[in-house]
């Protein structure tokens, strides 16, 4: 199996290498993690567009060396015009999940850009605009390899959103696209490259503005210029939970980084000292904890706005403990449970002075709405198909901030190193944290080894509608079988499922040592100096 990439002059982990080598870059000339991300991130929404665009949204972590970690929340709330009884009208009993009336909510991660290089100046930065745009640029204008991931999407979703304005002349002009195809996108090379010399304050209050705004009405979005105009990612502090190995750090609500610190921290006073890495308690441990936290969080988070507790409130000892109580080490508890699809990237960098960035971008689901601004290029997200119509923390109003599966980590360790870790994969983003996470930090495993050992994934994601624990066919047969006798419903899948998402990771150790993973299950790859 392969180990860890090891560096000492910075690194980048991404989904596919372009993006990591963008990123890599930026540091070899000079600059810092945070504007290498800038650049990583323009790149992977042009190479890896079945997975993320900017159209979409985008949440941060960034920690300095000996401080805590900060958040950007860069996510757009529903725009002005929707409420529930606005589906209504129209014949809809949910929200749509493709199509203009699934384009509902602002595009946030350029405004978490913004946010980034105000960040990335604090530490002295001074990449222009235009640099961190550059291999975006060319790539969006040169054209990319059709990858593995994107063909097979493309054609499994294709019934789906070939209705959707835009999508087939961006992504299956020719036809369905095979691999090695060249895929071109002029028009989004025209806008990365505009918002490299006008600035990215542009997307939303500027010409690249006006005409995603003229584009998604003409098709028949909710969307108006006013929603755009309104918008501003926020800098925030992100939530926390103390363990036994150190601090980890994930993202505020409406994010489900509540749940992946929830799991931690339920596995953590689960008193396991004797298990064994990948054995029993190890596995059924992890996810028990996963249904007790995916339990609160159903129950509890949704635009922060309108939560009726502080989400801090289910990291406390006491909230901890009690749930972990109510944990059976012998008997898996009954699990039928609605989970949360999802499609993202997560990017990973740490520079040569300590600055650590964990990075997530998304469009929902697969291609997300389906739609692509013609003159702009812009594939828009989905995310606002998340919503719910009926009464609720996720109900559907105007400017207010749909349910989100994204939650970068990052964690600050006992013996003074730093993870900055994450993946994509909706529901199962908690669960594959948790799995890297305990493999690396609790049980010493190579960081690398730790990504792609087999995983689990509980619950549905990737449009498959069972609830039962599915298992990579890699785990040993006996750990198989103690789990179905414990009364968990094991379903076995192919030994690197897209479906368990595509991870990464990087530990920066306390002597400067930088070790980074990328998934075997992705296209992506380590980029170092």
């Amino acid at each position: 199996m392969l180990r860890s990439r090891t560096a000492l002059g910075g690194m980048v982990t991404a989904p596919h290498h372009l993006a990591a080598e963008a990123g890599r870059d930026i540091l070899r000339e000079g600059g810092n993690a945070v504007e290498a991300m800038i650049a990583a991130a323009a790149t992977i929404a042009v190479v890896y567009p079945h997975m993320n665009a900017i159209g979409g949204d985008g949440f941060w972590l960034v920690a300095e060396p000996g401080k805590d970690p900060v958040a950007i929340r860069a996510c757009g709330g529903a725009a002005g015009l929707v409420t529930p009884d606005f589906y209504r009208e129209q014949g809809h009993a949910a929200i749509p999940a493709r199509g203009p009336m699934a384009a509902l909510t602002v595009a946030g991660a350029i405004g978490g850009w913004i946010k980034a290089a105000e960040v990335a100046a604090s530490l002295g930065g001074k990449m222009p605009h235009s640099r961190l745009m550059a291999d975006a640029v060319h790539h969006a204008k040169t054209g990319v390899p059709i990858t593995k991931s994107q063909s097979e999407l493309t054609k499994s979703k294709m019934p789906e959103l070939e209705n959707s304005p835009g999508f087939v002349e961006t992504y299956a002009a020719n036809g369905l696209p095979a691999i090695g195809d060249v895929l071109s996108q002029p028009a989004l090379g025209a806008t990365l490259e505009h918002l490299g010399r006008a600035g990215f304050d542009d997307f939303y209050r500027g010409d690249i503005a006006r005409s995603n705004a003229l584009g998604l009405e003409a098709v028949g979005s909710p969307i108006r210029l006013a929603d755009l105009e309104g918008y501003h990612a926020k800098i925030m502090t992100p939530l926390s939970v103390k363990l036994s190995s150190g601090t980890v750090f994930n993202m505020v609500p409406p994010t489900q980084g509540v749940a992946s610190l929830m799991i931690l921290g339920l596995y953590d006073r689960l008193g396991l000292g004797t298990a064994q890495r990948d054995g029993f308690d190890h596995i059924h441990g992890l996810v028990e904890a996963t249904k007790r936290a995916f339990l609160k969080r159903d129950a509890h988070v949704g635009d922060p706005d309108r939560m009726s507790i502080d989400p801090m409130t289910l990291l406390s000892d006491e909230m901890l403990a009690a749930e972990a109580a109510k944990i059976d080490m012998k008997t898996a508890l009954p699990w039928p449970h609605v989970a949360k699809p999802g499609d993202t990237i997560w990017v990973g960098a740490v520079d040569a002075n300590g600055v650590a960035v964990s990075y997530i971008q998304s469009i929902f689901w697969e291609f997300g709405s389906g739609i692509v601004v013609p003159e702009t290029g812009v594939l828009w997200q989905n995310r606002g198909s998340s919503f719910t119509l009926h009464d609720g923390p996720n109900q559907l109003g105007p400017g207010r901030l749909p349910f989100h599966t994204l939650n970068p980590a990052l964690a600050r360790l006992n013996d003074g190193s730093v993870l900055t870790y994450g993946t994509m994969g909706g529901e199962g983003q908690p669960q594959t944290q948790s799995a890297i996470f305990t493999r690396n930090v609790m049980f010493g495993q190579d960081l690398q080894e730790a990504v792609s050992a087999p995983r689990w994934l509980l619950g549905k994601t990737w449009g498959d509608d069972t609830t039962t624990l599915k298992l990579e066919n890699r785990f040993d047969p006996a750990l198989i079988e103690q789990l179905k006798s414990a009364g968990h419903t094991v379903e076995l899948v192919g030994p690197y499922e897209d479906m368990m998402g595509h991870a990464g990771g990087i530990r920066l150790r306390k002597g400067g040592v930088m070790e980074g993973a990328s998934d075997p299950r992705a296209d992506g790859a380590v980029a170092a100096l």
